[in-house]
């Protein structure tokens, strides 16, 4: 059974130029790969288009990765507590929209918990695959949580730098491939590309239309594709799919990145305010947004918050999203309304 999503929009996107097709670049980036596929002259050099797509990727992580140790994010972490410091924009962009996502979200999602991502061993040292690596202690959990809290961060917003508190450690990790995905889109519209779907590490966004006037149809990520229960039809294996008419879906899930030990399942999707891996019970959460960061950001965040609290607060604030829950019998989903609304 397949069912569709589609945005509400007046006036649909009108179809590529007449000898338009579709053209296919790919590459790496933030360990993982991008791709994207554009409506363009077939005989189009595609060359400069993959420069500049490698190219606004590169920048973003030279300014927000963690695994970087020169990236303008590392050095900030490293600095001497009590200072300020001027951000390029990209970097105070992404920052400023993270907090406020973090006080939106009452902490449910936190940039600054880079020390409890890294204790948990989903950083870029001591990992948690790595031979001899064990769940954290108490005590460790305790450090780690003094370094963090969002309402440590200030900004100052007319000269672009944020103030360093000491010892907290920023992690985008949750955002920064969203905002790439948005940094590509407009570098191709303002290269007069209008009709293209861009994908980096499974977070995705759509412009225009392909050149037989169909959308760029996305199917949205499951835990497990082939053994899926809907709460609405029961048994059912349901692939939803959705329209990306300038439209973007991201999905955080806890079955991407996680470990074992004594019996006990830990996921990569730590809550900030307990210091603690999700244990709810929530395996993922897609969200669609007209930008890929927001998306990014508020997946994490429903994710963190877990289907009942996640679903009140999207139903609040009108966040189109999927929760997917482990039942009894196998997973269950539940649809904010303002994703239900998209139901065609």
């Amino acid at each position: 059974m397949r069912r569709t999503l589609v945005p509400f929009i007046d006036t649909p996107p009108l179809p590529p130029a007449l000898g338009g097709v579709v053209h296919t670049l790919q590459g790496e980036t933030m360990g993982t790969t991008w791709s994207v596929k554009l409506v363009a002259d077939a005989a189009r050099r595609l060359s400069p288009l993959h420069e500049l797509i490698q190219a606004q990727l590169n920048n973003v992580v030279a300014q927000m990765s963690t695994w970087e140790p020169n990236s303008d994010l590392s050095r900030f972490n490293q600095t001497a507590a009590g200072s300020w410091h001027c951000l390029p924009d990209e970097f105070f962009n992404v920052l400023e929209y993270a907090l406020n996502v973090a006080q939106a979200s009452d902490g449910a999602y936190d940039p600054t918990a880079g020390a409890l991502v890294n204790t948990w061993g989903f950083g870029p040292t001591r990992r948690y695959n790595e031979a001899g690596f064990v769940a954290p202690t108490r005590a460790a959990l305790d450090i780690a949580r003094a370094q963090c809290g969002w309402r440590r961060i200030q900004l100052d917003k007319v000269a672009r730098r944020a103030w360093q508190p000491g010892g907290v450690h920023i992690d985008l990790s949750a955002i920064a491939k969203g905002y790439g995905v948005d940094q590509v889109a407009r570098a191709l519209l303002q290269r007069g590309m209008d009709s293209f779907l861009v994908e980096v590490g499974g977070e995705l966004r759509g412009a225009g239309v392909k050149p037989d006037g169909q959308p760029w149809w996305v199917a949205l990520e499951h835990p497990l594709p082939t053994s899926f229960t809907s709460a609405t039809a029961s048994g059912s294996s349901i692939e939803t799919i959705a329209a990306l008419y300038n439209l973007s879906v991201a999905t955080s899930g806890d079955y991407r990145r996680y470990f074992e030990e004594d019996d006990t399942r830990f996921s990569h999707t730590i809550d900030p305010r307990s210091g603690e891996p999700i244990s709810h019970g929530l395996a993922s959460v897609t969200v669609l947004h007209r930008d890929c960061m927001a998306a990014d950001a508020w997946s994490t965040a429903l994710g963190v918050m877990g289907a009942e609290q996640g679903l009140a607060f999207a139903d609040r604030h009108d966040l189109a999203a999927l929760f997917i829950q482990r039942g009894k019998e196998g997973f269950e989903e539940r649809m904010s309304p303002s994703m239900t609304a998209l139901l065609q």
